[in-house]
């Protein structure tokens, strides 16, 4: 009977003119739809669809007629929003793969290139081949290209031996200075949790065939929570003491220069610390980046940027960075990246007047090792503080750290859950120091999300 009455329902829809009879099953509808679709007969194939979602509202191969239909005829809207409801209604993962590209390919038609971009990480959900998922990561990175908006997002969370930057020993001891001190509980290391989210939104102002122009906001927030042996140890701090956070606008030129690309930037921002406004802060800077030839490319940069404080003089500073980037690929898919860096800083506050130097380097694994993809780094620095005091004791020759991180970051690609893809980072380093309050130790694990495409 349930079937009767829906072909019921169809052959009403379909009714030809008064005193001709039709007789269609469901099957027979749907050949019909089809046929006339393959024909170009849009009107047949529209009037069999709607005859179809009469006898089932949810029946997605309906749906998809539809969405064929007015693709044909130039309804761009119509046919996404059928797209839609054929994604929705779908039980097979390949069918909803079709379903949700063809969404993508009519909402680009109609230059909503971030609706694309949410069909296609909707559409990557149920991706069932490697080969599908790359497809669907090319054309994501296409309509990135052409969207003037652009949205980055990413959130960690790392449990630390040291969340502070605190000292490994309780008592304070001066290379040259016959007093030792005690630290407190809050000066020393202590454990927790990090979380850290970091927000960046982009949009394009102008683009010609050599140069492009765009502005920036970017929002970063640091949170801590302590551990109970953290909070046993220094009873009067609060998750809150840690936190820190800064938001920052930019504007960006870049164009292209012989072979390689020179950009100029200017940002302005302000940064917090512990639930209070630090400092001001405006940035300029030009960069470059030249390939070499043989997948090597060297990148250049240099800023300056003043610092303000909201209160008093303690924030002010002025600072210069250089730096200086070796990409290379290798034959045998990997990439070796080679970092150099200087800093140096002239402020009002004597401790905060420092220069800085640090190289890395970083080698990226072409390959999977089963489901993971692999990275690892190694950074070095050295920094001096030529007029370093430690309280009413002037630190003899200034005070002087030495820095060694290791980092090895590994990428679950397997994990795909719309382009999302969670990753982990181990850490382990320290600092050392001729003021033993700045020998630092850490031992981290962080656990991430990241964007495959």
């Amino acid at each position: 009977m349930r079937r009767l009455a829906s072909a019921l329902c169809v052959m009403m829809a379909l009714a030809p003119p008064a005193g001709a009879q039709v007789d269609l099953s469901i099957p027979q509808v749907r050949a019909l739809a089809q046929q006339a679709l393959d024909a170009g007969d849009t009107a047949t194939a529209i009037r069999a669809a709607r005859g179809l979602l009469q006898a089932d509202p949810r029946d997605p191969f309906a749906y998809f007629i539809l969405s064929g239909a007015h693709a044909r005829q130039g309804d761009i809207a119509l046919s996404r929003k059928a797209a839609a409801y054929a994604f929705r209604y779908s039980d097979d993962p390949r069918s909803k793969v079709v379903a949700g590209q063809h969404a993508a390919r009519m909402a680009l038609a109609e230059e909503r290139f971030g609706l694309a971009q949410i069909w296609l990480r909707r559409t990557a959900i149920h991706a069932t081949s490697p080969a599908e998922k790359d497809l669907i990561a090319r054309d994501y990175g296409g309509l990135r290209r052409l969207n003037p908006f652009s949205l980055s997002f990413s959130t960690a969370l790392r449990p630390s031996s040291n969340v502070n930057n605190g000292s490994e020993d309780s008592l304070q001891v001066i290379d040259g200075v016959p007093v030792t001190g005690i630290l407190s509980g809050t000066a020393q290391a202590l454990s927790g949790v990090i979380a850290t989210g970091d927000l960046t939104l982009g949009y394009r102002l102008a683009r010609t065939e050599t140069s492009q122009t765009g502005i920036g906001l970017r929002l970063y927030a640091r949170h801590v929570a302590l551990s109970s042996s953290a909070q046993a140890q220094a009873p009067g701090a609060r998750n809150s003491d840690f936190a820190s956070h800064f938001a920052e606008a930019t504007l960006r030129h870049v164009r292209a220069a012989g072979d390689g690309a020179l950009g100029l930037t200017g940002a302005a921002g302000q940064s917090w610390y512990a639930g209070s406004s630090t400092y001001r802060f405006a940035r300029g800077g030009i960069d470059y980046r030249h390939p070499l030839g043989d997948g090597a490319v060297l990148s250049l940069a240099l800023s300056v940027e003043e610092r303000f404080s909201t209160s008093g003089t303690r924030f002010d500073a002025t600072s210069a960075t250089l730096g200086a980037t070796l990409a290379q690929d290798l034959a045998n898919g990997d990439r070796l990246t080679l970092s150099f860096g200087l800093r140096d800083t002239d402020a009002a506050f004597a401790n905060d007047i420092s220069t800085a130097i640090s190289a890395r380097a970083g080698y990226a694994f072409g390959r999977a090792f089963g489901p993971v993809t692999l990275d690892a780094a190694l950074t070095l620095g050295h920094s001096d503080y030529p007029s370093y005091m430690s309280g009413f004791i002037v630190v003899p020759g200034g005070r002087q750290d030495r820095a060694a991180y290791a980092d090895l970051n590994m990428v679950f690609q397997d994990l795909d859950y719309a382009g999302f893809v969670p990753s982990l980072q181990l850490r382990t380093g320290g600092t050392w120091s001729n003021d033993s309050r700045f020998e630092t130790r850490e031992i981290s694990v962080s656990f991430g999300i990241q964007s495959r495409f």
